[in-house]
Order: C-alpha cells, then structure tokens, then sequence
C-alpha cells in the first residue's frame, strides 16, 4: 500500500495560511490553529440542520428589528491571542459592518460553535481564543446531541464569567448582543437529537 504524501506544510503565518488555502488540492476547509493548518471534517446531518436553522432564526430576527448585523456561515476569524498565526472558524457569526469581499470577518459581536463529539477538545479551544476578540459581546455553544447549551456573555466591566450558563431544553436562549431571546429548543426544530 502506498502512503499518501503530506500536504500540510510547516507552521505559518495568516497571509501565508490564507495564500496556501486557496492552493491547497483536497478541497478541504482548513482553519490555522497556532501556525498550523487544521483539516476539518465534513458536518453530522445535526449539526448542519442546527446550523441552517440557528442561522436562520437569527437572519430573520434581524431582519424584522431592521438590524444593520447580518449573520455568517463558517467565516474566519482571527482571535487578538496569537493574531499573526490562528485564523479559526466558528460555525456562525453576527457582524455589524457593511458587507465587503474580505477573506477574515472583522469585529463579530456574536460567535457560535456547534459542538460535536469528534471536535470538542478544538471547540472548547476556539471558545477560548474568542474570548480574546474585543467586539465579541456573546459566545455560544451548542450541543449537536442533545437539547443544550453553553452561553458566554461579557459583562460591563468587559470580562467574561468563569464558568459559561448552561441552558436545557425547557430554557431561554438571550443573545444580548443582539437582542435576541428564542426558546432553547427552536433551534433544533429539525434536527433528530435528544430532546
């Protein structure tokens, strides 16, 4: 059997990330984690149906408030920890500033993560690096197996709590930065997870 050739090469900087990742032949999404390049794995049908339909609750929601924000799909991010060698990819972002043609999402008010079993250890380590973004005002993570998730909020004096708010199926999901508050379990509508 012949092995296959490594395609990743040494640790790099964001321009040169971003330069390769267009280049790159596996058709692969890549996010830049410490200098290196970070394959990442086709979604589980959950996930994606939790994608689409958060994504679009929050779409609609701005939508009716007349909301200058629009929401995004798997946009780049580059935390302030690190900034000249991490680019990291959220599954959606909110942003408030006119849309443009950039390859990196600038100033994200609101980031969330969909978490699933084979990515926990990276997502946990994402939220982290997203905390160190200035705009961001909320983080959520949201669980792809069952009816449940973790909030982050920065609070006035601009720092983050300790531990995230862990929400159930009965609770209130409240996006402050957005002002948007939905029952937790909306966002699973068409998803087949624990409920």
């Amino acid at each position: 059997m012949t092995a296959l050739r490594k395609t990743v090469p040494r640790r790099m900087m964001v321009a040169e990330f971003l330069d390769w990742a267009d280049r790159e032949p596996s058709g692969r999404r890549w996010q830049l984690r410490d200098g290196v390049p970070e394959a990442m794995a086709p979604t589980t049908e959950p996930h994606g149906a939790i994608l689409i339909e958060f994504g679009a609750l929050i779409r609609e929601h701005l939508m009716r408030t007349g909301s200058p924000c629009r929401v995004i799909g798997e946009p780049g991010v580059v935390p302030r920890a690190g900034a000249h060698e991490n680019v990291r990819i959220p599954d959606l972002a909110v942003i408030c500033r006119p849309p443009s043609r950039e390859r990196l999402t600038d100033e994200p008010v609101l980031l969330i993560e969909i978490l699933s079993p084979s990515n926990e250890k990276q997502t946990r380590a994402n939220v982290w690096a997203y905390t160190t973004i200035p705009s961001v005002r909320d983080i959520v993570v949201v669980d792809s197996r069952a009816v449940r998730a973790e909030l982050l909020h920065r609070q006035r004096d601009d720092t983050w709590p300790e531990q995230p708010a862990r929400l159930g199926p009965d609770d209130t999901l409240e996006l402050a930065s957005i002002g948007l508050a939905l029952p937790l379990r909306a966002i699973y509508r068409t998803a087949a997870v624990d409920k």
